[in-house]
């Protein structure tokens, strides 16, 4: 089954295991931060796809009828999906920063060793 045969619902729940194996070894303390980021990145994530394709589909131009002419404008699910994406892109850096910090390992060039077997 691909991602375009998926429910709504579907991919929510694909997104939310997906980010929470990412998320599984998080301390306690951060653990429900971390659950609400994850749902509403999931939501997001799919609802971001279903507005991508619904511009795709229709185009980035809405031609609004306005009595005797219309008028061309930003197609509706564009905007939302700009302003959607921005939110989406801060809970992801939000997630990001929640990842445990890897500790920098002095990278070993073997001049200790070599200085220590010189006796």
């Amino acid at each position: 089954m691909t991602n375009k045969e998926l429910t709504k619902d579907e991919k929510i729940k694909k997104e939310i295991r997906r980010l929470k194996q990412i998320y599984k070894d998080i301390d306690e303390k951060r653990k429900k931060t971390v659950e609400g980021l994850i749902n509403e990145a999931a939501f997001m994530r799919a609802t971001l796809e279903e507005l991508k394709q619904m511009v795709d589909e229709d185009g980035p131009v809405d031609i609004m009828p306005q009595g005797e002419y219309s008028i061309k404008r930003e197609h509706p699910a564009l905007k939302t999906y700009n302003t959607m994406i921005q939110r989406y892109s801060s809970v992801i850096k939000q997630l990001t920063d929640l990842l445990p910090k890897e500790e920098l390992k002095e990278q070993d060039d073997g001049f200790e060793s070599f200085v220590m077997d010189r006796d």
